[in-house]
């Protein structure tokens, strides 16, 4: 879009991804006159190549898993099983494309300005925005908020290639099932990403330099999820250090060594995914220049609360400024944001932030997990439920994993809940609305939940917290 007669903005955003475009949208609904420019595509990472087109295609690897494994114990019988991989892919990229075109028609009705082209910050109140084509603009605003995500972190001794060497982004587009999958980095996009190629008939082996999978997860829920990936066939080999790799006869050879140096060895594979994490994208933005504060790692340092940075006038959100890199804690943060600019009392409320593991069964979890309560000091109690002893999930056949909530042992506020189970990522909702409402495993225990569903298995572990749960 060429606005060059009206660039006179209240906000222009550097970034189109879930915390850019939300808070664009936000920003138009009260009433700012808004700008967003974004370099390659409306929705970002999230939903070009990240959290959209994985969730895609670990539905559909699901789905033909399911048909070649166990599906026949529903009565269910399966002819000639065939996998399309071409059409799968192409049924992901259309899912992508009708929610990027989403954001486009969001834009319009909003009358928010989309400026395609890379943005550099030439002053608190300018933005330059130079098009592919090589012509340049100059945007005006009152505001600037910067939304520019993450990009995937390499290691310094394996660099990615995009044929060999792949970053999440190259693993969702693969044209053939790799017949081995060497993965680097046993965090959530690495065991994502595993589960796909796995189900589709890749033979997948983890390295990991911790000793455990999920750092930063409830250790006990990580290990039952590790535990349930190694039987469908993921291996993992913790406390290694992948050192090199290279092509040798077709093959790539990534040689590893123990993190004491005991132990050397090797691993051949068909393609390398290195996933261990992400970095802040703030490139070419010109914040050296102005000062704007950043820390070692990258991130740019803003106020909590206001989420400006050093520079009046200057905002950051998302990715880029560290914490959780997850979509919705970029979107709560834009609206925050926005609203703060309007003068209104925006706030995000970190410690109530869940996060989602879509693996098999899936893994999601919100508030303090068991280990960080105890390294508080935190006087706490637990309940458990199983999915075993539910009976929407013995149903389904999906009885794998349970619920536990942990709450305070004074008070008996709700401090943290992990759910290991079939479609955690939904019922964690219920106990996140919870604890922002300051609620107690009590206030649960003592809410009707309709049977059979698998939310009782969040209710009967309220119940378990003071040891009082009917089905177990």
């Amino acid at each position: 879009m060429n606005l060059a007669e009206n660039t006179q903005y209240d906000l222009v955003i550097i970034g189109a991804g879930p915390g850019g475009y939300v808070a664009a949208i936000r920003a138009a609904q009260l009433g700012m006159k808004v700008a967003c420019v974004e370099k390659q595509y409306l929705g970002g990472t999230c939903l070009n190549v990240g959290c959209i087109p994985s969730k895609a295609l670990l539905d559909s690897s699901q789905r033909y898993y399911e048909l070649k494994g166990d599906i026949a114990k529903h009565g269910i019988a399966v002819g000639n099983l065939s996998l399309d991989l071409h059409k799968m892919i192409a049924r992901k990229d259309d899912v992508v494309k009708s929610l990027t075109s989403g954001v486009g028609m969001l834009f319009r009705k909003n009358k928010v300005d989309h400026f395609p082209g890379t943005g550099a910050i030439k002053s608190a109140s300018q933005v330059e925005v130079s098009a592919a084509d090589g012509s340049k603009q100059t945007l005006s605003a009152k505001y600037i908020l910067i939304a520019t995500g993450s990009v995937p972190a390499g290691l310094p001794t394996i660099s990615f290639d995009g044929k060999n060497i792949l970053s999440s982004t190259e693993a969702l587009a693969l044209i053939e099932v790799p017949k081995k999958l060497l993965v680097v980095g046993a965090g959530y996009i690495g065991l994502e990403m595993s589960s796909v190629w796995s189900r589709l008939g890749a033979e997948v082996q983890v390295l990991e330099f911790l000793d455990r999978a999920l750092p930063g997860m409830d250790k006990e829920f990580a290990g039952l999820l590790q535990r349930s990936l190694e039987k469908q066939g993921i291996k993992f080999h913790f406390g290694v250090i992948a050192e090199s790799a290279k092509v040798e006869n077709g093959k790539i050879k990534v040689a590893w060594k123990s993190k004491d140096g005991s132990q050397t060895g090797s691993e051949d594979a068909d393609k390398v995914l290195v996933s261990i994490g992400r970095k802040p994208l703030t490139e070419s933005l010109g914040l050296e220049k102005l000062n704007v504060m950043m820390d070692k790692r990258g991130f740019i340092q803003v106020n909590t609360k206001t989420f400006e940075t050093s520079v009046r006038g200057i905002f950051a959100i998302g990715d880029v400024i560290g914490g959780l890199m997850l979509a919705h804690k970029a979107e709560e943060e834009g609206i925050a944001a926005v609203e703060r600019m309007a003068g209104q009392a925006g706030h995000v409320n970190y410690k109530h932030c869940p996060a989602v593991v879509y693996t098999h069964p899936e893994l999601a979890t919100v508030g303090l997990d068991e280990e960080t309560a105890k390294a508080q000091n935190l006087t706490i109690k637990i309940g458990k439920f199983p999915f075993a002893a539910n009976g929407r999930a013995k149903a389904m056949g999906e009885t794998e994993g349970s619920v536990k909530i942990i709450a305070d042992a004074k008070t008996d506020e709700i401090l943290g809940c992990q759910i290991l189970g079939p479609h955690a990522s939904d019922m964690i909702a219920e106990v996140t609305v919870a604890m922002e409402m300051g609620a107690s495993s009590e206030d649960i225990a003592r809410s009707f939940h309709a049977h059979p569903t698998l939310e009782e298995a969040i209710k009967e572990a309220a119940m378990a917290v003071d040891k009082h749960a009917i089905h177990i």
